[in-house]
């Protein structure tokens, strides 16, 4: 689609591709074949035939496009010509393409194959994002800024203390999606209606070195109809999704006119208007902010798509082909403009501390209020302070200077006191302690992951 390119990312894009989902299906025919031969149940001169027969290159793909509208899925066409192709090369051999297997063996177990190479690429570009956004959190650790709930101003943070919480949630989402890939990592194998009864009593055996060809794990029972793994996953990728796009929406709302705290990079024109000059769109939010409206009702889709029929399952399973391959689209492609944005930031730690300023020291009211509390007690010092920021508003004064005024105040505060209390920097709290243990806390993950290299292929 036109829009492949803006929306994905086109290494993820490339593996969930037509032509390779048909290479990874054939893949899985050789594997099986291989298997069958090692273990006497079909001859080894079949094994030859059959994966010089299996080039994804010498299949039409539009074709068996067509025939799937027949045959109800892209297995049984795909058979059809693979029989043919190894009948080309070894009559006899022929006989033994797809041997004991169903259809949904071949297409689950391919989609796997798709899942594996394009869940780790959307997993190294958040662990990219993450690796951003902790450069930004140790570069602003002295960059004060408004906070902001309920979009109003609120106490002061640092920028060190937003970035970081990117980064947390952003490692958070990478070890869940590896967790949830990992848990899909399984073998789908068990013929007509999941007994391998086709194979005599080799099918367990067959189905073992198949796992080990195709370095999967290899589950107790056939899963034709529980989806639970492949749902666990899809809703791991849309939390990871849910997770960029709330970073999105803080970096959009940053980028805005009247705040102009931080920016997307507009090397190369990025960002830029069709007809207004000074535009400076965040285009990367954008993207990411659609894919994270658009993956809820994917993974909808995954969990509605559970509740399967007896041995397989009918329009639930087919509902998920198209489903979960879009899901990781749209991962791949907001994991990749992620990595985009947050590399290249731009942030004004000039206008962010005087943003912080521009409610003249309203902002800071919780701090006076909680100095005045040891004095009158929490609740009225609250309604004092409560008073007087309503006050300075009202009159756009200084809420030091209105405080001054105030004789409630002034008998248990100093004016150098006051001033003290409204100055941002002091009132940071534990955000630069809050930091350094998020960035402990990775480093020590990442070692213990740089221990443990090799991830395990999958699990039952």
């Amino acid at each position: 689609m036109i829009f492949d390119s803006l929306f994905g990312d086109p290494d993820v894009d490339a593996v969930l591709s037509d032509a390779h989902r048909i290479a990874a299906m054939l893949h899985v025919e050789v594997a099986l074949a291989r298997a069958e031969a090692a273990t006497g149940v079909i001859p080894v001169r079949a094994v030859d035939a059959i994966a010089q027969s299996a080039d994804v290159a010498a299949y039409d793909l539009h074709a068996l496009a067509r025939e799937a509208v027949i045959s109800g899925n892209l297995a049984i066409p795909l058979v059809q010509r693979l029989t043919e192709h190894v009948g080309r090369v070894d009559e006899d051999s022929a006989r033994y393409v797809h041997w004991g297997a169903t259809s949904q063996d071949i297409i689950d177990t391919a989609m796997v194959l798709q899942l594996r190479e394009a869940t780790e690429i959307v997993l190294r570009s958040l662990a990219r994002a993450s690796d951003a956004a902790e450069a930004l959190a140790r570069r602003h650790g002295a960059t004060v800024m408004p906070g902001r709930t309920w979009l109003q101003h609120a106490t002061p943070v640092t920028f060190a203390l937003k970035a970081a919480g990117w980064m947390s949630a952003l490692d958070r989402a990478h070890a869940h999606l590896a967790d949830a890939l990992v848990g899909a990592l399984v073998l789908q194998f068990g013929g007509a209606s999941g007994t391998l009864a086709a194979l005599g009593d080799r099918g367990p055996e067959v189905a073992a070195m198949m796992g080990d060809a195709l370095r999967l794990a290899v589950p107790e029972l056939p899963w034709h109809a529980h989806r639970d793994r492949l749902a666990t996953l899809a809703c791991a990728l849309g939390v990871a999704t849910g997770t960029m796009g709330k970073i999105a929406r803080d970096i959009a709302l940053l980028a805005q006119t009247e705040v102009a705290e931080a920016f997307e990079s507009a090397a190369g024109g990025r960002g830029g208007s069709s007809t207004m000059p000074q535009k400076r769109n965040p285009v990367g939010a954008s993207v990411v902010l659609a894919a994270s409206v658009r993956a809820p009702g994917l993974v909808a889709t995954m969990l509605s798509a559970m509740p399967q029929e007896h041995e397989r399952g009918l329009g639930g399973w087919q509902a998920e082909w198209e489903t979960l391959p879009e899901l990781v689209h749209l991962a791949g492609g907001a994991a990749t403009h992620m990595v985009r944005m947050l590399a290249a930031l731009e942030v004004d730690a000039k206008k962010m501390r005087a943003d912080v300023d521009m409610t003249d020291g309203v902002s800071l009211a919780e701090s006076i209020s909680m100095a005045l509390a040891t004095h009158l007690g929490k609740a009225e010092a609250h309604r004092t302070i409560t008073a007087a920021s309503r006050r300075a508003l009202a009159e756009h004064r200084p809420l030091a200077e209105v405080l001054a005024s105030m004789p409630e105040v002034t008998n248990h505060l100093s004016n150098e006191e006051i001033t003290r209390r409204l100055s941002a920097e002091q009132y940071l709290g534990a955000s630069e302690e809050m930091v350094r243990a998020a960035l402990e806390h990775r480093a020590r993950a990442r070692a213990r992951a740089a221990e443990h290299p090799e991830a395990p292929r999958g699990s039952t």
